[in-house]
């Protein structure tokens, strides 16, 4: 293949037709405008808003983020305008993009999850639902849902029934055995799962002898954590058989390309996007180039390639 021909980098997730299987992880580009002067949105495949609640929250008090070796700290507690400060003053502009948008959810109860998505879903132009269940349940003694199984199927299992549009469920690496968790959100109607979230880590303040966070612990995100990203995508990937949006520590084309062959159908940029604005249409271009000096004519041939 010569570098003028064409690379065919499309795919098809779940149901949602990408041009590309890079988007922007939730949590990290807000809700696209506070990107848009420096990454043209069209350029990549689609953006995951940060987490929507059912009612407004103001997060956790400060320090709620703090760098590490290859990564970063973030306690951010979910600040969000909440669902109709979200439908009024956030999805505006959103569905004016020229990209996929996808909806991150969370809420504290499995009814709530029903009631967001309900309105979420008659909102029109959404691709998709991205439920967070790394979310506390209050009225299970504020265990997560994504740590216990069947409390994540039933938060799916709701979800599903509230939308016909695809469920995507986002794990939590947290837990002893993330592929159990994967099957009973698969049986509970995911159409797709997003794996992993953050990991749980803490920073001391060696002169003050105090956390750093505000909230003593945070999420572990960067590049420190891929290694643990691709383990757990291996793991699920077996597992189950849906399509799997692989995140954790992608900072670059080789970055993207190890979790497209370990099985990843699309890949979520996060962390990197603080260092580089522009980070994840730099990737777009990369994986092209790849394709073009490897003679690959289409980036979907590659997923899910990795030899034993």
């Amino acid at each position: 293949m010569s570098d003028a021909q064409q690379v065919d980098l499309s795919t098809r997730v779940a149901g949602i037709d990408l041009a590309n299987p890079v988007l922007l992880a939730s949590g990290t580009c807000g809700y696209g405008e506070e990107l848009e002067p420096f990454l043209r949105l069209a350029e990549v495949g689609g953006i995951i808003t940060k987490t929507i609640t059912p009612e407004p929250r103001s997060g956790n008090r400060p320090p709620r983020i703090v760098e590490t070796p290859s990564g970063m700290l973030n306690a951010i507690g979910l600040q969000n305008p909440g669902l109709e400060g979200f439908v009024e003053h956030k999805w505006p502009f959103l569905s004016t993009l020229e990209t996929k948008v996808i909806v991150n959810i969370a809420a504290p109860t499995v009814e709530q999850h029903g009631e967001m998505t309900a309105r979420i879903d008659a909102l029109g132009g959404v691709a998709g639902i991205e439920v967070n269940i790394s979310c506390p349940n209050i009225r299970e003694g504020g265990v997560l849902f994504g740590c216990n199984p069947r409390a994540s199927a039933d938060v799916i299992s709701t979800v599903r029934r509230h939308t016909k549009l695809p469920v995507i469920a986002k794990l939590t690496p947290n837990v002893t055995d993330i592929t159990e968790i994967a099957r009973s959100v698969v049986d509970a109607g995911a159409d797709a799962v997003s794996l992993i979230n953050t990991l749980v880590g803490m920073a001391v303040d060696i002169e003050a002898r105090r956390p750093i966070l505000g909230n003593v612990t945070g999420g572990l995100s960067g590049p420190a954590i891929k290694p643990v990203a691709l383990a757990m995508l291996w793991k699920v990937r077996q597992a189950v058989d849906v399509p799997l949006l692989g995140l954790g520590g992608i900072s670059s084309t080789q970055d993207a390309l190890e979790f497209l062959i370990t099985g990843a159908s699309a890949i979520q940029v996060g962390t990197a996007t603080f260092v580089k604005p522009g980070a994840a249409a730099d990737i777009v271009a990369g994986l092209g180039d790849y394709c073009r000096k490897a003679g690959i004519a289409r980036l979907d041939d590659l997923v899910g390639s990795l030899k034993s």
